[in-house]
Protein backbone atom coordinates (compact mmCIF):
# COMPACT_ATOMS: atom_id res chain seq x y z
CA UNK A 1 0.00 0.00 0.00
CA UNK A 2 1.08 3.41 -1.12
CA UNK A 3 2.08 5.74 1.92
CA UNK A 4 -0.03 8.80 2.32
CA UNK A 5 1.92 12.14 1.48
CA UNK A 6 2.18 14.37 5.03
CA UNK A 7 0.15 17.54 5.32
CA UNK A 8 1.61 20.68 4.25
CA UNK A 9 2.71 23.38 6.69
CA UNK A 10 3.05 25.45 3.75
CA UNK A 11 1.94 28.70 5.14
CA UNK A 12 1.83 29.55 1.24
CA UNK A 13 -2.09 28.86 0.26
CA UNK A 14 -0.74 28.79 -3.80
CA UNK A 15 2.37 26.63 -2.82
CA UNK A 16 -0.27 23.96 -1.75
CA UNK A 17 -2.76 24.40 -5.04
CA UNK A 18 -5.90 25.74 -2.67
CA UNK A 19 -7.79 28.49 -2.12
CA UNK A 20 -7.51 31.13 0.44
CA UNK A 21 -8.95 30.11 3.83
CA UNK A 22 -10.85 32.74 6.15
CA UNK A 23 -7.89 33.34 8.46
CA UNK A 24 -5.23 33.43 5.27
CA UNK A 25 -3.42 36.97 5.55
CA UNK A 26 -4.63 39.88 2.90
CA UNK A 27 -2.86 42.12 0.92
CA UNK A 28 -3.13 45.68 0.95
CA UNK A 29 -4.93 46.00 -1.79
CA UNK A 30 -7.98 43.56 -1.02
CA UNK A 31 -11.09 45.19 1.07
CA UNK A 32 -11.04 45.47 4.63
CA UNK A 33 -13.55 44.88 7.06
CA UNK A 34 -13.56 47.61 8.98
CA UNK A 35 -14.23 51.35 7.59
CA UNK A 36 -10.52 53.20 6.97
CA UNK A 37 -9.88 56.22 9.44
CA UNK A 38 -9.82 59.67 7.38
CA UNK A 39 -6.72 60.59 5.73
CA UNK A 40 -5.59 63.47 8.19
CA UNK A 41 -3.69 65.36 4.69
CA UNK A 42 -6.79 65.10 3.19
CA UNK A 43 -9.34 68.62 3.35
CA UNK A 44 -12.69 67.02 5.88
CA UNK A 45 -16.22 68.39 5.29
CA UNK A 46 -16.94 70.65 8.17
CA UNK A 47 -20.87 69.07 7.71
CA UNK A 48 -19.51 65.76 7.59
CA UNK A 49 -20.35 63.56 11.18
CA UNK A 50 -19.65 64.05 13.90
CA UNK A 51 -21.25 67.43 13.66
CA UNK A 52 -19.88 70.00 16.17
CA UNK A 53 -22.39 69.93 19.38
CA UNK A 54 -23.34 73.75 20.96
CA UNK A 55 -22.44 73.94 24.80
CA UNK A 56 -24.17 72.70 27.22
CA UNK A 57 -26.14 74.98 29.20
CA UNK A 58 -27.70 75.38 32.51
CA UNK A 59 -31.69 75.56 32.71
CA UNK A 60 -31.42 78.13 35.29
CA UNK A 61 -29.25 80.59 36.69
CA UNK A 62 -29.14 80.60 40.66
CA UNK A 63 -27.65 84.79 41.11
CA UNK A 64 -30.46 85.80 38.14
CA UNK A 65 -33.19 84.51 41.06
CA UNK A 66 -31.24 86.07 43.92
CA UNK A 67 -30.84 88.99 42.02
CA UNK A 68 -34.77 89.16 41.24
CA UNK A 69 -35.79 88.04 44.94
CA UNK A 70 -33.05 90.25 46.18
CA UNK A 71 -35.23 93.24 44.22
CA UNK A 72 -38.85 92.46 45.19
CA UNK A 73 -37.64 92.17 49.40
CA UNK A 74 -40.04 94.88 50.41
CA UNK A 75 -43.24 93.28 49.04
CA UNK A 76 -42.29 90.26 50.58
CA UNK A 77 -42.07 91.39 53.95
CA UNK A 78 -45.46 92.99 53.49
CA UNK A 79 -47.18 89.67 52.82
CA UNK A 80 -45.17 87.85 55.89
CA UNK A 81 -47.67 89.34 58.54
CA UNK A 82 -50.90 89.08 56.38
CA UNK A 83 -50.02 85.01 55.63
CA UNK A 84 -49.33 84.67 59.33
CA UNK A 85 -52.74 86.05 60.31
CA UNK A 86 -54.23 83.72 57.52
CA UNK A 87 -52.57 80.77 59.16
CA UNK A 88 -53.68 82.12 62.63
CA UNK A 89 -57.12 82.08 61.35
CA UNK A 90 -57.18 78.56 59.69
CA UNK A 91 -55.80 77.32 63.42
CA UNK A 92 -59.04 78.67 64.58
CA UNK A 93 -61.56 77.90 62.32
CA UNK A 94 -59.93 74.27 61.84
CA UNK A 95 -59.35 71.54 59.53
CA UNK A 96 -62.72 72.57 57.02
CA UNK A 97 -61.44 76.04 56.60
CA UNK A 98 -57.86 75.07 55.02
CA UNK A 99 -59.94 72.03 53.43
CA UNK A 100 -62.07 74.92 51.77
CA UNK A 101 -59.52 76.72 50.07
CA UNK A 102 -57.42 73.99 49.03
CA UNK A 103 -60.50 73.33 47.13
CA UNK A 104 -60.79 76.94 45.82
CA UNK A 105 -57.37 76.89 44.89
CA UNK A 106 -57.49 73.39 43.00
CA UNK A 107 -60.53 74.79 41.10
CA UNK A 108 -58.37 77.86 40.24
CA UNK A 109 -55.09 76.00 38.92
CA UNK A 110 -57.85 74.10 36.79
CA UNK A 111 -58.98 77.14 34.85
CA UNK A 112 -55.07 77.67 34.35
CA UNK A 113 -54.79 73.89 33.21
CA UNK A 114 -57.69 74.00 31.10
CA UNK A 115 -59.76 71.43 33.01
CA UNK A 116 -62.36 74.47 34.23
CA UNK A 117 -63.58 72.59 36.80
CA UNK A 118 -65.83 73.95 40.32
CA UNK A 119 -65.28 73.93 43.56
CA UNK A 120 -69.18 72.21 44.35
CA UNK A 121 -67.61 69.78 42.22
CA UNK A 122 -64.43 69.15 43.66
CA UNK A 123 -66.28 68.17 47.41
CA UNK A 124 -68.86 66.24 45.29
CA UNK A 125 -66.16 63.75 44.58
CA UNK A 126 -64.14 64.12 47.56
CA UNK A 127 -66.52 63.35 50.39
CA UNK A 128 -69.27 61.30 48.11
CA UNK A 129 -67.12 60.02 44.73
CA UNK A 130 -70.19 61.85 43.17
CA UNK A 131 -69.52 63.50 39.49
CA UNK A 132 -66.97 61.71 37.19
CA UNK A 133 -69.06 59.72 34.93
CA UNK A 134 -68.87 62.46 32.31
CA UNK A 135 -66.94 62.98 29.94
CA UNK A 136 -64.49 65.46 32.23
CA UNK A 137 -64.71 62.59 34.38
CA UNK A 138 -60.34 62.68 34.49
CA UNK A 139 -60.06 66.27 34.71
CA UNK A 140 -62.18 66.20 37.73
CA UNK A 141 -60.22 63.23 39.35
CA UNK A 142 -56.56 65.46 38.04
CA UNK A 143 -58.32 68.59 39.92
CA UNK A 144 -59.82 66.25 42.91
CA UNK A 145 -56.28 65.17 43.59
CA UNK A 146 -54.83 68.64 43.67
CA UNK A 147 -57.45 69.70 46.64
CA UNK A 148 -55.75 66.27 48.03
CA UNK A 149 -52.49 67.35 48.00
CA UNK A 150 -52.64 71.17 48.95
CA UNK A 151 -54.58 70.04 52.05
CA UNK A 152 -52.40 67.12 52.91
CA UNK A 153 -49.97 67.44 56.07
CA UNK A 154 -46.50 67.82 55.45
CA UNK A 155 -44.20 65.45 56.05
CA UNK A 156 -40.36 65.85 57.86
CA UNK A 157 -37.67 64.11 58.45
CA UNK A 158 -36.94 62.31 55.32
CA UNK A 159 -34.47 62.64 52.78
CA UNK A 160 -34.01 65.17 50.11
CA UNK A 161 -35.90 63.50 47.18
CA UNK A 162 -38.42 61.73 49.05
CA UNK A 163 -39.67 65.09 51.20
CA UNK A 164 -40.31 66.38 47.29
CA UNK A 165 -41.83 63.31 46.09
CA UNK A 166 -44.46 63.51 49.39
CA UNK A 167 -45.69 66.94 48.28
CA UNK A 168 -47.07 65.15 45.33
CA UNK A 169 -48.30 62.05 46.71
CA UNK A 170 -45.36 59.91 44.83
CA UNK A 171 -42.61 57.18 45.69
CA UNK A 172 -39.45 58.89 45.39
CA UNK A 173 -37.30 56.04 43.70
CA UNK A 174 -39.33 56.16 40.17
CA UNK A 175 -38.43 54.38 37.44
CA UNK A 176 -37.42 57.65 35.24
CA UNK A 177 -35.02 59.26 37.87
CA UNK A 178 -37.66 62.62 37.23
CA UNK A 179 -37.69 63.53 41.02
CA UNK A 180 -34.22 62.61 41.68
CA UNK A 181 -32.90 65.11 39.16
CA UNK A 182 -35.87 67.35 40.62
CA UNK A 183 -34.17 66.99 43.81
CA UNK A 184 -30.33 67.42 42.85
CA UNK A 185 -31.56 70.76 40.33
CA UNK A 186 -33.72 72.60 43.10
CA UNK A 187 -32.06 75.24 45.39
CA UNK A 188 -32.37 74.21 49.28
CA UNK A 189 -34.11 76.17 51.03
CA UNK A 190 -31.11 78.31 52.65
CA UNK A 191 -30.11 79.55 48.96
CA UNK A 192 -33.57 81.19 47.83
CA UNK A 193 -36.23 82.51 49.53
CA UNK A 194 -39.16 80.27 49.90
CA UNK A 195 -41.57 81.84 47.31
CA UNK A 196 -38.58 82.44 44.72
CA UNK A 197 -38.18 78.61 45.39
CA UNK A 198 -41.72 77.93 44.65
CA UNK A 199 -41.88 79.84 41.59
CA UNK A 200 -38.62 78.10 40.43
CA UNK A 201 -39.64 74.48 41.67
CA UNK A 202 -42.91 75.10 39.34
CA UNK A 203 -40.91 76.44 36.26
CA UNK A 204 -38.42 73.67 36.56
CA UNK A 205 -40.66 70.81 37.43
CA UNK A 206 -42.45 71.81 33.47
CA UNK A 207 -39.25 71.66 31.56
CA UNK A 208 -38.15 68.36 33.10
CA UNK A 209 -41.46 66.59 33.48
CA UNK A 210 -41.79 65.14 29.83
CA UNK A 211 -46.20 64.49 29.80
CA UNK A 212 -48.65 65.77 28.09
CA UNK A 213 -49.36 69.73 29.58
CA UNK A 214 -52.73 68.71 31.28
CA UNK A 215 -50.91 66.19 33.77
CA UNK A 216 -47.69 68.02 33.69
CA UNK A 217 -49.01 71.52 34.44
CA UNK A 218 -51.26 70.64 37.67
CA UNK A 219 -48.16 69.17 39.30
CA UNK A 220 -45.81 71.74 38.90
CA UNK A 221 -48.38 74.24 40.17
CA UNK A 222 -48.87 72.20 43.38
CA UNK A 223 -45.12 71.82 43.84
CA UNK A 224 -44.93 75.71 43.42
CA UNK A 225 -47.98 76.43 46.19
CA UNK A 226 -46.68 74.00 48.62
CA UNK A 227 -42.73 74.76 48.56
CA UNK A 228 -43.68 78.40 48.19
CA UNK A 229 -45.53 78.23 51.89
CA UNK A 230 -42.27 78.64 53.95
CA UNK A 231 -42.91 78.86 57.59
CA UNK A 232 -45.82 81.55 57.66
CA UNK A 233 -48.82 79.89 58.39
CA UNK A 234 -48.24 76.05 58.21
CA UNK A 235 -51.89 75.17 59.23
CA UNK A 236 -52.86 75.70 55.70
CA UNK A 237 -50.46 73.53 53.76
CA UNK A 238 -50.08 75.76 50.73
CA UNK A 239 -49.33 79.30 49.64
CA UNK A 240 -52.52 80.49 48.17
CA UNK A 241 -51.52 81.45 44.49
CA UNK A 242 -54.74 81.85 42.11
CA UNK A 243 -57.90 82.59 44.19
CA UNK A 244 -57.77 85.78 42.38
CA UNK A 245 -56.82 85.26 39.08
CA UNK A 246 -53.90 82.83 37.25
CA UNK A 247 -52.26 85.88 36.29
CA UNK A 248 -49.04 84.44 38.83
CA UNK A 249 -48.94 81.46 36.73
CA UNK A 250 -49.17 83.16 33.17
CA UNK A 251 -46.26 85.49 33.32
CA UNK A 252 -43.33 85.30 30.91
CA UNK A 253 -40.03 86.72 30.16
CA UNK A 254 -36.86 87.58 32.06
CA UNK A 255 -36.61 86.18 36.06
CA UNK A 256 -37.49 89.56 37.69
CA UNK A 257 -40.92 89.60 36.12
CA UNK A 258 -42.03 85.79 36.61
CA UNK A 259 -41.17 86.06 40.08
CA UNK A 260 -43.03 89.68 40.78
CA UNK A 261 -46.18 88.20 39.06
CA UNK A 262 -45.77 85.27 41.27
CA UNK A 263 -45.40 87.36 43.91
CA UNK A 264 -48.67 90.09 43.10
CA UNK A 265 -50.61 86.45 42.42
CA UNK A 266 -49.70 85.82 46.23
CA UNK A 267 -50.52 88.80 47.46
CA UNK A 268 -53.92 89.26 46.15
CA UNK A 269 -54.61 85.28 46.57
CA UNK A 270 -54.10 85.49 50.65
CA UNK A 271 -56.22 88.76 51.02
CA UNK A 272 -58.84 86.67 48.90
CA UNK A 273 -58.55 83.73 51.22
CA UNK A 274 -58.94 86.17 54.35
CA UNK A 275 -62.23 87.64 52.94
CA UNK A 276 -63.41 84.21 52.52
CA UNK A 277 -62.74 83.16 55.96
CA UNK A 278 -64.55 86.59 57.34
CA UNK A 279 -67.18 85.44 55.36
CA UNK A 280 -67.53 81.88 56.66
CA UNK A 281 -67.00 83.28 59.88
CA UNK A 282 -69.63 85.65 59.38
CA UNK A 283 -72.37 83.09 58.00
CA UNK A 284 -71.47 80.64 61.48
CA UNK A 285 -73.05 84.05 63.25
CA UNK A 286 -75.38 84.46 60.81
CA UNK A 287 -76.84 80.95 61.47
CA UNK A 288 -76.26 80.70 65.00
CA UNK A 289 -78.16 84.51 65.22
CA UNK A 290 -80.79 82.66 63.10
CA UNK A 291 -81.35 79.74 64.61
CA UNK A 292 -81.64 80.99 68.14
CA UNK A 293 -85.65 80.90 68.31
CA UNK A 294 -85.05 76.91 67.41
CA UNK A 295 -85.68 74.32 70.24
CA UNK A 296 -83.24 71.62 70.89
CA UNK A 297 -79.39 71.09 70.24
CA UNK A 298 -80.24 70.02 66.43
CA UNK A 299 -79.44 73.34 64.91
CA UNK A 300 -76.41 74.63 66.91
CA UNK A 301 -74.98 71.18 65.87
CA UNK A 302 -76.23 71.75 62.16
CA UNK A 303 -74.29 75.11 61.80
CA UNK A 304 -71.31 74.28 63.44
CA UNK A 305 -70.53 71.00 61.20
CA UNK A 306 -71.86 73.02 57.86
CA UNK A 307 -69.24 75.36 58.92
CA UNK A 308 -66.76 73.15 59.71
CA UNK A 309 -67.23 70.69 56.00
CA UNK A 310 -67.65 72.50 52.45
CA UNK A 311 -70.36 69.90 51.70
CA UNK A 312 -72.19 67.73 53.93
CA UNK A 313 -74.94 64.91 53.73
CA UNK A 314 -77.52 63.70 56.34
CA UNK A 315 -75.70 60.43 57.15
CA UNK A 316 -72.86 62.03 58.04
CA UNK A 317 -74.91 64.41 59.91
CA UNK A 318 -76.12 62.01 61.80
CA UNK A 319 -72.51 60.54 62.68
CA UNK A 320 -71.27 63.64 63.81
CA UNK A 321 -73.95 65.31 65.27
CA UNK A 322 -76.22 62.34 66.80
CA UNK A 323 -79.17 63.49 65.78
CA UNK A 324 -82.12 61.67 64.37
CA UNK A 325 -82.51 61.78 61.03
CA UNK A 326 -86.36 63.64 60.79
CA UNK A 327 -84.58 66.11 63.45
CA UNK A 328 -81.97 66.70 60.92
CA UNK A 329 -84.07 67.12 57.83
CA UNK A 330 -86.23 69.64 59.85
CA UNK A 331 -83.89 71.86 60.58
CA UNK A 332 -82.19 71.53 56.96
CA UNK A 333 -85.25 72.82 55.92
CA UNK A 334 -85.42 75.37 57.83
CA UNK A 335 -82.48 76.60 57.23
CA UNK A 336 -82.97 76.32 53.24
CA UNK A 337 -86.03 78.77 54.22
CA UNK A 338 -83.88 81.27 56.02
CA UNK A 339 -81.69 81.31 53.26
CA UNK A 340 -78.61 79.65 55.10
CA UNK A 341 -77.50 76.69 53.49
CA UNK A 342 -77.97 75.42 49.38
CA UNK A 343 -78.74 71.42 47.89
CA UNK A 344 -75.95 71.30 45.57
CA UNK A 345 -76.97 68.14 43.97
CA UNK A 346 -80.72 68.88 42.46
CA UNK A 347 -81.54 65.28 43.41
CA UNK A 348 -84.82 64.18 44.95
CA UNK A 349 -82.71 61.51 47.64
CA UNK A 350 -79.16 61.60 48.48
CA UNK A 351 -79.01 64.81 48.67
CA UNK A 352 -76.23 66.95 49.77
CA UNK A 353 -76.04 70.44 51.01
CA UNK A 354 -73.57 73.08 52.08
CA UNK A 355 -73.55 76.54 53.69
CA UNK A 356 -74.64 79.82 51.62
CA UNK A 357 -71.60 81.56 52.19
Amino acid sequence: MKPRPPYSTDDDPDAAGEAPGPYDGESAEDGLWFLPGPDPEAETDPFAPPLPQAPRQALFDLGDWRAAEAARAPPRAGRGPRLRRLGGRVETMGQGAAERLAQEEAAALSWWTGDRISPDRIALWLAWRIGAAGEDGEALIRTAWAARRLSAPRKVGQGRAAALAAHLGLDADLPSGLMEDFASLLPGSGELGAVARGCLACQLWRVLDERPAHLRDIEAAVLGVRLGLGVEGAALGFLPLTLAGIGALTGGGPVERRLQAWIAGAQNAVLSALLKLDRLRAWRAQALAACADLSGRTPVLLAEALSRHPMVAVPQLIAETGASRPALHRNLGLFEARGLVREVTGQGRFKVWAARV
